[in-house]
């Protein structure tokens, strides 16, 4: 039977800043135009942890009962250490999700917009068939486009619009840059695991790129967000302060240029989500200046 503490790290509170930040930046985004709603906020901040979390089990138990995490050199699997049953963390991973949908239930109902239910059901199957199901799109490369479009523009703008219930175009600019800030940890930890994945048979983005363009994409997801809050400024003047957290991604860029592989990427991961946690916080605090 797993340990408490073994299930939290199971849950994988490194990718948590994933979660957390888009929702922080569309808050601001409400702030800015006079509009936040913090209860809503906060629900829609339970929403997102809760998919998370539920899609780091759900990744935990698909990956193996394939067999794809019987050597692994980053955190530990539940399933894959065989510390816990793999009908325990699929239970866990659904029970998960289910809270994320109860929770998300309250917002549809409290916005009227009853078209959410389908973004959170899309939401939800994102989730699972990442490593879930006969096909899972996760093995085919698809991984950082999901992230992305999740992560990014669904969770900025969806916290936006249920604060507001209206989209200014602000929440689709400031999803980019938070996007691309997930998908630099989903990048860094699929170059950490190349060397497992490929004779895994899990054709990620970075197993199909190679290690060479990998690092280069890492690269470009944390140095394309200092831009964007640069290149907002004409309207958003404040975004910039985002640029603050610049010393931040130094390091972890630093070490994946200079070819940092296996465990070292480990303590990279953690660097870059304290990067991506302190940006998204200077950004939220840029974007809810507007107001002033």
């Amino acid at each position: 039977m797993a340990t408490p503490s073994q299930w939290i790290a199971g849950a994988r509170p490194r990718t948590l800043p994933a979660a957390v930040v888009p929702v922080a930046v569309g808050t601001g985004v409400a702030i800015g135009y006079g509009g936040a709603v913090w209860w809503r906020a906060l629900l829609a901040l339970f929403v997102a942890l809760a998919l998370q979390v539920g899609v780091n089990y759900a990744n935990d138990y698909s990956d193996g009962v394939r067999g794809t995490d019987d050597e692994r050199v980053g955190p530990m699997r539940l399933v894959g250490s065989a510390a816990a049953a793999p009908r325990e963390v699929l239970a866990a991973a659904l029970g998960c999700f289910l809270a994320a949908a109860a929770a998300g239930l309250v917002l549809v109902v409290a916005t009227g917009a009853w078209w959410l239910l389908l973004v959170g059901a899309v939401s939800i199957a994102a989730a699972w068939f990442y490593t879930g199901g006969s096909k899972p799109y996760g093995y085919r490369a698809l991984g950082e486009i999901s992230v992305f479009v999740f992560f990014g523009l669904v969770a900025v703008a969806g916290t936006t619009f249920v604060q507001l219930e209206w989209l200014p175009w602000t929440a689709l600019a400031a999803s980019v840059p938070v996007g691309l800030l997930a998908c630099a940890m989903l990048v860094v930890n699929n170059l950490r695991d190349i060397v497992t994945d490929r004779p895994a048979g899990k054709r990620t983005m970075a197993v199909v790129l190679g290690d060479t363009r990998t690092r280069t994409l890492y690269t470009l997801c944390l140095v394309l967000p200092l831009v964007i809050a640069v290149a907002l400024t004409p309207w958003q003047p404040f975004a910039a302060l985002a640029v603050l957290a610049t010393p931040l991604a130094v390091g972890p860029v630093r070490a994946v240029r200079q070819g940092a592989t296996g465990p070292a990427l480990i303590a990279t991961l953690q660097q870059t989500g304290r990067f991506q946690l302190v940006y998204g916080l200077l950004f939220t605090v840029g974007l809810a200046l507007h107001a002033l």
